[in-house]
């Protein structure tokens, strides 16, 4: 295919995705300038936020963007809900996984909606950050993020003055990460996802709400836990950290966890029956060990169909890395964490329009494995901003 006819087909694709999203925005303006974002968000632009979008997309001043992030007219979770169609139907598949995690922003200063000094494991330490929890999308056809929630800390949600200075909803109730992460399981589900997994590290997985509920529409989980999480073996409860000191030496099988960003996943897998209630399905322990430090386990409860081998319990473990990937592509990639708003409303919508980006990107990474070709993304115009911003006087 020649450059032109490829560059066609990135319009088309965008123009598709433009399609499902357009009406969410009241005017004409809105949806072109929901379009332009997009395109700035996917360009080249070193930095995604108001003065180097503005300058990608050729105007002179980020007042256009600004007030589309802050003052638009249009609603971020219905944006979210066609994604969420979007990519069910680009890459929705029968055996697809939902994947659980969360990812910090750093922020400075005290104004930012939800931010405060929090542990954030993207830095790995205590920080000043705002953490948002993220739902994505994991198939043998590609991965991307598909919802979203900003996490507001206690003392945030009970300073109602401080809410309201941020733009967060009055009636805006405290809940945990977990809790948020059930929301979005639940309204995925409602939405007709197509998926057959769901995976995510402790923090999720020690929940037992969303293990239970998971049970309850017959959908398998491979979620980790920690060691202070419970199980039941015959008569008796054990803690999951008395069960890894004292796991056997035999009956271990070297398995690979899948492709990871560094080649092939392997370690050393075991797995035993835990009690359960149902007639064809079991809960399981997952034991994974480190090939290089055995001393390196990582525990996880199941829940599958009798017949499900422990090669597909592995391979499931490993999709949890494309969340991660989710995030460093998400974030080098499309401007994920580039934005200045400090608003409730903001923060949605910059996000969402970032999702926007990846899955477009997603999509068209699909259709170049399957075409054999390199799609080349449509330049943004160059602009006067430079000359703007000097003869202002500004940085």
């Amino acid at each position: 295919m020649r450059e032109e006819e490829l560059r066609q087909q990135v319009e088309r694709e965008i123009n598709d995705l433009m399609g499902q999203i357009g009406k969410r925005y009241a005017t004409r303006n809105g949806r072109e300038t929901a379009r332009r974002y997009l395109l700035g968000l996917m360009s080249n632009a070193e930095r995604k936020n108001g003065w180097q979008l503005a300058e990608e997309l050729g105007d002179r001043t980020p007042y256009k963007i600004q007030q589309f992030l802050y003052r638009g007219s249009w609603n971020a979770n219905l944006v979210r809900d066609d994604l969420r169609s979007y990519v069910n139907e680009h890459l929705g598949e029968e055996d697809g996984a939902l994947v659980i995690d969360e990812t910090g922003f750093l922020k400075q200063g005290k104004k930012s909606a939800g931010v405060k000094r929090q542990y954030s494991g993207t830095a790995g330490r205590i920080e000043n950050c705002q953490i948002g929890v993220f739902l994505t999308y994991a198939s043998s056809k590609g991965y991307t993020v598909i919802d979203r929630e900003l996490y507001l800390p206690k003392e945030w949600v009970d300073d109602r003055e401080r809410c309201n200075e941020a733009g967060i909803p009055s009636d805006t109730p405290f809940r945990t990460k977990p809790e948020m992460a059930l929301d979005m399981l639940k309204a995925a589900h409602s939405a007709g996802v197509t998926y057959r997994w769901v995976t995510g590290d402790c923090v999720y997985g020690d929940y037992r709400d969303i293990r239970m509920y998971l049970e309850s529409v017959e959908k398998q989980y491979v979620m980790a836990v920690s060691g202070k999480e419970s199980i039941w073996i015959g008569s008796r409860q054990y803690r999951i950290s008395r069960v890894l000191d004292s796991l056997p030496n035999d009956g271990w099988e070297r398995l690979s966890a899948g492709e990871g960003s560094k080649g092939e996943k392997v370690y050393d897998w075991l797995i035993s029956d835990i009690n359960s209630p149902y007639t064809g399905w079991k809960r399981r322990l997952l034991v994974r060990r480190s090939v290089s430090n055995p001393e390196q386990l990582r525990a996880y409860i199941c829940f599958c169909p009798n017949e499900t081998s422990l090669s597909e319990l592995a391979r499931v473990a490993g999709i949890r890395w494309t969340i991660e990937m989710c995030f460093a592509e998400s974030k080098g990639e499309v401007g994920l964490d580039h934005y200045e708003v400090r608003s409730y409303d903001g923060w949605y919508r910059h996000i969402t329009m970032a999702m926007c980006a990846h899955i477009l990107l997603t999509v068209l990474k699909m259709r170049e494995w399957a075409l054999g070709c390199s799609f080349p993304i449509p330049a943004a115009r160059s602009g006067s901003l430079t000359a703007f911003k000097k003869g202002r006087g500004l940085p």
